[in-house]
């Protein structure tokens, strides 16, 4: 948990500024290396946000403690941890590596070394936990090693398959400007992170409610996690394509991606709503064989079902707003939305009573305000002045072809 919400958060926030900057320079820039540029950019940007992170997890122990957690508890995870430093970083490479690539239209590699990458992990997990009896920190070598060897991968296809086009080898251009990339990064990882954290937090919560709760809170949160996949799928699509259109000048194609993928998403979710819905009172079952878990989460899983209209609308409009580079409306709508009402309110009705009904409640209204703010501000875009600020980022960010041909010996 602790590791989600600091060190891969980096990977998959930070890299979300790709998502702005790559797919636009990728149709709009008339040097066709700045993608690669930008790829090394955020190689910089990325490692230098990992490294105070890193230090956290050394000592990570006091601050466990800190928290007042078991000793022993918390000794196994600061190690943990601290043993995950390497690896991690092959997973924050491999997010910037997938993006690069999205950003060319190039998909289903990064899906494929995923499909191959996970199966291998659970075995090395067994090999070095059970069969070589390395035990805890066994797991954190190997998760570290299959994350390298997607970057890997990854890597090798972009050089000997597709997407090397865009690379004109290492560069000083990539030094510049790393304050404008930095910030949409950071904003990246704020947008995407209030979320995460958020539902950390209702974790916390359900486990001072009582194991009930707590066990109903895992079945809905296992749920959730998997259902998700959709709306952020459909999120990253719209990012690129917006990205892509706005850099090719088309509004017309960067309107009509946003407002498909709004319409896809919802459709999608309200599916999801209704099956949810129908299948309420058997649908823990899949994780549970516990009825008393069973009947608790039939309760709760009506808030879970509209959560994901909300959840819906929010991935899509999130999609749109990286795409035209303007997480920091995202971000704003999260920690408002979510830390000035939708948690205290969520709290205040779980122990009033509601239990874990009242927090997902909370959710509910709060993603609900995100969802309706975001929306608002993509049916509001003016997109002439999006192309045309998608053009001055690509000027701004790229390095002219005399900076770019002063290459690192």
């Amino acid at each position: 948990m602790f590791g989600t919400c600091s060190g891969w958060l980096i990977g998959q926030g930070g890299s979300t500024a790709l998502d702005t900057l790559a797919s636009a320079a990728f149709t709009g820039s008339p040097n066709k290396h700045q993608p690669g540029i930008l790829l090394q950019r955020s190689f910089v940007v990325l490692t230098l946000f990992y490294l105070p992170v890193a230090v956290v997890w050394v000592y990570s122990e006091s601050l466990f403690r800190l928290l007042g957690q078991d000793a022993r508890l918390s000794h196994d995870s600061a190690k943990f941890l601290t043993c995950l430093i390497p690896g991690s970083l092959g997973y924050i490479y491999f997010e910037i590596m997938k993006k690069y690539l999205q950003a060319q239209g190039i998909i289903k590699p990064a899906t494929y070394i995923m499909l191959f990458v996970s199966p291998l992990s659970a075995l090395l997990n067994h090999l070095f936990i059970n069969t070589l009896e390395i035990g805890l920190i066994g797991a954190p070598f190997a998760t570290g090693i299959c994350y390298w060897l997607s970057f890997i991968l990854l890597t090798l296809y972009a050089r000997f398959v597709q997407g090397y086009e865009c690379w004109g080898g290492w560069t000083w251009a990539c030094l510049r400007n790393l304050g404008v990339f930095a910030r949409m990064a950071a904003l990246g990882i704020v947008q995407l992170g209030t979320e995460f954290w958020a539902f950390e937090i209702i974790a916390l919560i359900a486990g001072r409610l009582g194991e009930l709760p707590l066990a109903g809170q895992s079945v809905l949160m296992t749920a959730d996690q998997v259902l998700v996949t959709i709306p952020f799928g459909i999120g990253v699509a719209t990012s690129v394509r917006v990205g892509n259109a706005l850099g090719s000048k088309d509004k017309k194609s960067a309107k009509r991606h946003a407002y498909t993928s709004i319409i896809l998403s919802v459709t999608m979710a309200s599916i999801i709503l209704l099956i949810l819905i129908l299948s309420r009172n058997h649908f823990a079952k899949l994780f549970t064989a516990d009825p008393e878990t069973v009947g608790y989460v039939s309760h709760v899983l009506p808030w879970v079902a509209l959560f994901q209209i909300a959840d819906a609308i929010n991935g899509s409009c999130g999609g749109v707003l990286r795409g035209v580079g303007k997480q920091h409306i995202g971000a704003a709508a999260n920690l408002a939305s979510y830390y000035a009402i939708a948690l205290p309110l969520g709290a205040w009705m779980a122990f009033k009573g509601l239990e874990l009904s009242g927090l997902w409640m909370g959710q509910c209204i709060g993603m609900g305000l995100v969802a309706s703010l975001e929306l608002f501000f993509v049916l509001c875009t003016d997109w002439d002045e999006e192309i045309t600020k998608a053009l001055l980022r690509i000027e701004e960010q790229g390095p002219g072809q005399a900076a770019e041909q002063q290459h690192m010996v």
